[in-house]
């Protein structure tokens, strides 16, 4: 009986765990996002961003490190021990394993011990430095504008990203409209053809053409609706939700076409320029630093210490405590100056070094300045010619339709073949297609160069002001 009832419970947890495994999983609510909602929500959420803005917190860190050699350094210390008091005369070499030992040397050596104790403290600081500390504290500085450049790099990549992966999701959901209207004339027109052609006002090979132009339609369809989805995961990638459902709100990108560019400013304020210039400066800090290296070094040091020893000046064993803790103190006060002299070679190479490297990055700084130009003009030509594309397409697309219903009126006549017509409709729903792609195209154009330009600014005013985001 026992063995029946665990037999049951096994194979209810057994369907329970498999009504579970086979139930659905809830849908994920899909969101939607305007331009500004999209580009906000990157630069909100993308995982790059946190990381540039976590290297400008550094960098700001390692600007109040460098300040802080400013400051007096205080070493304090305390030591007791119990040990042997056999001293010897003689010179041993600076090392790190054999304990200093002070007093007399005793006359025979003792394996008794004693107590020894040892405290004190130690401030010593820089009154002046001539200008090291400073140099090593602009060198932080400049390491934090870069930082700080490469904030604005990083957002600006991420809200173009954003802005790109919008306007492709637009792209496709116009080709997707155009292939749906393609198929919903194409749908029409087959049953027409059907109806022509049972009433024997047709051949048959004109229902079998026009099955076959509709299957067609079909097809580019299908195609046109994974390219959507395709392009909504890389909408999602962009805003750092990968996998999540995404879609561009309804009528949030105008169709219409801005009719000039912005402006172009100088490309120094580009801030891929001036991240380029920020290795400049470093370049430049770092030799100021090898300058200001070769002078002496002065500190003001003051001390108080104290030592106790359970072992009298002349050899013999004190007993009890004695030792434990200090009992003669001194103190002090001083100046010291010390300058390594040989340095001065290992520092001329180190200055030969970073001079190098400034020139370097001086080089790059220039050649920086060059791309950002001839990016600037190549985005300012690109939006002229999407400009001049879409008034062609805008013809294209009235002759199209027109065409489209002479075509399709003349074959309803006996006037007119239906590949006549097919040709007609094929022709209509590429110039859809390349009507909304060269509007769209404007945009993209225009988003180029605003990158080019460094400030997204001008492309979101003028998509706001076209209508484009709520």
């Amino acid at each position: 009986m026992s063995t029946m009832r665990k037999t049951l419970a096994l194979l209810c947890l057994f369907s329970s765990v498999l009504v579970w495994a086979q139930a659905p999983s809830p849908q994920r609510q899909k969101q939607s996002f305007t331009l500004d909602d999209a580009v906000n929500y990157a630069l909100a959420h993308y995982p790059q961003v946190r990381a540039s803005l976590e290297r400008l917190n550094a960098a700001k860190a390692g600007v109040g490190l460098a300040k802080t050699s400013y400051l007096p350094a205080l070493d304090l210390l305390w030591q007791s021990n119990r040990a042997t008091y056999n001293n010897i005369a003689g010179l041993l070499l600076p090392q790190s394993v054999i304990p200093s030992l002070s007093g007399p040397v005793l006359a025979e050596t003792s394996s008794s011990t004693a107590w020894g104790s040892g405290g004190g403290a130690l401030l010593s600081w820089q009154p002046f430095d001539f200008g090291l500390r400073a140099a090593n504290v602009a060198v932080r500085n400049a390491a934090q504008r870069s930082a700080n450049y490469q904030l604005e790099i990083t957002r600006l990549d991420v809200a173009a990203g954003a802005a790109d992966s919008f306007l492709g999701v637009v792209v496709v959901q116009q080709t997707r409209r155009a292939a749906q209207a393609n198929v919903d004339r194409r749908q029409a027109f087959a049953k027409s053809v059907h109806v022509l052609v049972d009433n024997q006002l047709r051949p048959g090979v004109d229902a079998s053409r026009a099955d076959a132009e509709l299957a067609a339609a079909q097809v580019q369809l299908l195609r046109t609706q994974q390219a959507e989805l395709d392009a909504g995961a890389a909408l999602a990638l962009a805003l750092g939700i990968a996998g999540e459902p995404v879609d561009v709100r309804p009528g949030s990108m105008p169709l219409n076409v801005p009719e000039t560019a912005s402006a172009a400013p100088s490309p120094a304020s580009n801030p891929f320029a001036q991240f380029s210039l920020s290795g400049v400066e470093q370049a430049r800090a770092r030799v100021h630093v090898v300058d200001r290296s070769y002078f002496p070094e002065f500190h003001l040091q003051s001390s108080i210490a104290g030592r106790g020893s359970g072992v009298k000046p002349n050899g013999t064993f004190s007993g009890g405590d004695n030792g434990l803790a200090p009992d003669r103190y001194n103190w002090a006060v001083g100046l010291t100056a010390s300058f390594p002299a040989f340095d001065w070679f290992a520092l001329r190479n180190r200055k030969q070094i970073e001079a190098a490297n400034q020139r370097a990055a001086q080089a790059e700084y220039d050649q920086t300045l060059q791309g950002l130009t001839a990016q600037e003009q190549r985005a300012r030509t690109a939006f002229a010619t999407a400009q001049l594309i879409g008034q062609k397409t805008a013809i294209e697309l009235g002759s199209a339709r027109l065409a489209e219903t002479q075509a399709e009126a003349r074959y309803r006549a006996g006037l007119a073949t239906l590949v006549e017509v097919a040709e007609s409709q094929q022709l209509l729903v590429q110039a859809e297609t390349d009507d909304s792609v060269a509007k769209l195209s404007v945009w993209r154009a225009l988003l180029q160069q605003a990158f080019a330009q460094g400030d997204l600014q001008p492309f979101l005013d003028a998509a706001r002001k076209a209508g484009g985001t709520p």
